[in-house]
Formats: C-alpha cells, sequence, structure tokens
C-alpha cells in the first residue's frame, strides 16, 4: 500500500514540473515589445560645383639635380678634412687637401726643368741667327726641330702636371650643397679611383617615376605633382612636371620627371617616394570618398530630408585620394551624409552633429 502511495505522489510531481515548464513560453510569447528607431548622429554637407583635381598615383625615387663626386689627382696622404657627412657648403669651400709637400717639390724640379729648357732653346735659336723674342720671324719648321733639340716641350707638359697636381691637392665645394659619402679619415691615402666624397644640391630635387600609356593623355608639362616620401609620411612636397620621355618601354609604361621644391631638406637623394600627379578638370559635383556606400554591389549615398536619410543610387566618373565625381543621382544643393552613413537603411531618422 505504501508503495502504491509513493508512486502517485511522484507521478504528481512530474506532472506539476511538465505544467510549470509549458506556462512559462506562453507568458513570454503574450509579451511583444517594439522598440522605436534610435536616431543616429551624422554629419552632412551641402554639395556644389567645385574645382575638382584628377590624380595619378605612382611610385618613383629623389635624384638630386646636382651631385659631383670629388677626387684627387693623386696619391698622397690626406693633411686635413675640414667637413663631414650632412655639412652644409658654399660654393669654392675648402673640403680636404693632401699632404702638400712632395707635390711642391716635383712642382719645383718641374720648373727647374723647364727653365733649363727654354735657356736650351734659346740657345738653339741664337745659334741660327734668330731670338726667342721674336718668334713670328722664326720659321715653323726650324721651332719645332729648335724645342726637339732642347726638350722644351716634354719638360713644358711636364711642368703644367706638376702645376696641375699641385693646384689640385686641395678639394673645393663645385656648388652650394650637402657633403655625403665621406668615409676616408685624415693622414691616410685615399682609394685609388674612388670619390673621396661626394656634393648634393638638394634644394631642387627631381623625380623619376612611371605612368601607363592609358594615361599619358592625363599627363602635361607643367602640371602640379605632390611628392610623400615613404619614410616621412607627413611630409608633402611640391613641384611641377618638367619631362615626359617620348617613348614607351616593352610594359606600356611612359617615364616622366618632375622637379621638387624641397624647403625643409627632409628628400634624399635616392629616396623612394609617392607621387600624386594633379591636373583640374574644372568644375564638377565632387562628394567624399566617406559618402559612397555600397549596397547589393552598387553606389549609394545617403542624403538628409526632413531629419531622415535618403537612399540615393549614383553614378561617379573620376576619383581621387579624397573624393568621386557625382555624374548621375545628385544635384546641386543636395545634403549629403559624410559620416555615420555605415548602417544606415532609407528614412531612417538621424540627428546633424553640430
Amino acid at each position: 500500500m505504501s508503495y502504491r502511495v509513493y508512486l502517485l505522489c511522484f507521478l504528481c510531481c512530474v506532472m506539476l514540473a511538465c505544467s510549470s515548464d509549458k506556462k512559462e513560453p506562453a507568458e513570454d510569447g503574450s509579451v511583444s515589445t517594439i522598440l522605436p528607431d534610435e536616431e543616429s548622429e551624422v554629419r552632412v554637407m551641402r554639395l556644389e560645383y567645385t574645382d575638382f583635381n584628377h590624380e595619378l598615383i605612382a611610385n618613383g625615387t629623389v635624384a638630386a639635380q646636382k651631385k659631383a663626386d670629388l677626387q684627387f689627382s693623386t696619391q698622397e696622404n690626406i693633411s686635413a678634412i675640414y667637413v663631414k657627412n650632412g655639412d652644409k657648403v658654399v660654393k669654392g669651400q675648402k673640403i680636404a687637401q693632401l699632404d702638400p709637400f712632395k707635390l711642391q717639390n716635383s712642382l719645383a724640379q718641374a720648373q727647374d726643368q723647364l727653365e733649363r729648357s727654354r735657356l736650351e732653346l734659346q740657345d738653339v735659336l741664337i745659334g741660327q741667327g734668330y731670338s726667342l723674342n721674336d718668334t713670328a720671324a722664326i720659321p715653323q719648321d726650324l721651332m719645332q726641330l729648335a724645342k726637339v733639340k732642347s726638350n722644351y716641350d716634354q719638360n713644358r707638359i711636364q711642368y703644367e702636371l706638376a702645376d696641375y697636381n699641385y693646384k689640385n691637392s686641395v678639394l673645393y665645394a663645385p656648388f652650394d650643397g650637402v657633403v655625403a659619402n665621406l668615409f676616408t679619415q685624415a693622414y691616410n691615402l685615399p682609394e685609388s679611383g674612388q670619390a673621396f666624397c661626394t656634393v648634393i644640391d638638394n634644394r631642387y630635387p627631381e623625380t623619376d617615376f612611371k605612368v601607363l600609356e592609358s594615361e599619358l593623355p592625363l599627363v602635361h608639362i607643367g602640371d602640379k605633382v605632390e611628392v610623400v616620401p615613404f619614410s616621412f609620411q607627413q611630409t608633402v612636397c611640391e613641384g611641377r612636371v618638367t619631362e615626359i620621355n617620348p617613348m614607351v618601354d616593352k610594359n606600356g609604361m611612359v617615364r616622366v620627371k618632375a622637379q621638387i621644391n624641397n624647403p625643409q631638406n627632409r628628400l634624399y637623394d635616392g629616396m623612394n617616394v609617392k607621387i600624386r600627379l594633379q591636373r583640374s578638370i574644372g568644375k564638377q559635383l565632387v562628394i567624399p570618398k566617406e559618402a559612397l556606400v555600397l549596397r547589393t554591389n552598387k553606389k549609394v549615398v545617403f542624403t538628409l530630408k526632413e531629419h531622415k536619410a535618403q537612399w540615393v543610387y549614383v553614378q561617379t566618373g573620376f576619383e581621387n585620394s579624397t573624393g568621386y565625381v557625382v555624374t548621375e543621382g545628385l544635384a546641386e544643393g543636395d545634403s549629403v551624409i559624410y559620416e555615420g552613413n555605415i548602417n544606415l537603411a532609407h528614412e531612417s531618422p538621424v540627428r546633424v552633429k553640430n
């Protein structure tokens, strides 16, 4: 009897638990809550016709407009170096010099030999009845014979060479610029056949880059360029196109050269840079790149009307690094949403940020 009582109690508990489980979803399903759409904060611009610069993007290298490798004409110990890498120099400034002792000695010996040859030449001419002071009256073949006998021409050449070596024992800056590639130390011999240093004028460097053959009609002499070094992303230097090479290479590229202003001397010879070549195509309806979104692979711009976002399909033409030219879908005076538009839908309520 007791066993039946226990079984009956257990069944009652199970039935009560099942009934309580079934009531919960019914209660939850009877409650329907509809939240109002929250206003999205956006930024808006008024669409107007503005000047638009079409851009071509390319990579290039910087080259100094003037660059001179300086080297000594003879091998002697370096007695003094007056500059170091990175120093600014002016035209005619002394850079380094060799030990002058041997060079002065060689010049004195060559000068002595030349004077001896001059006296011997004079003796030969006097023996033929002529004077060295009246060279115009001496026959050319006789003068040539006299110079050979006196060894005058050879000694004159030796003197000129000794004088040249002595004068070039001091290196001077050929123009205003900056010293680079100076690695030799004083009291050592300069490396044979190697430049002692390089002087670079990087005030108005040039950049060499390539454009596609199809882009060539968009490039003209005098077009504006902006140059940004990869190592200094915040530095922007301006310039103008100066040369267009009239030849297309095997890859369908054309070489273009532009001269750049370098007011802060941030551009170095050989530096890799990004180039934006700009050409004005007149007044256009231009939207920021942030204003354009893709929905189902179509270009969409949201405009503002009566505090709601309006979904508008658009067509675009030229583009540059900051914006697109709109050719269809928008008109002058439209209020274009360019910030906070990523998650908007048609007629979403919006609030304009101050």
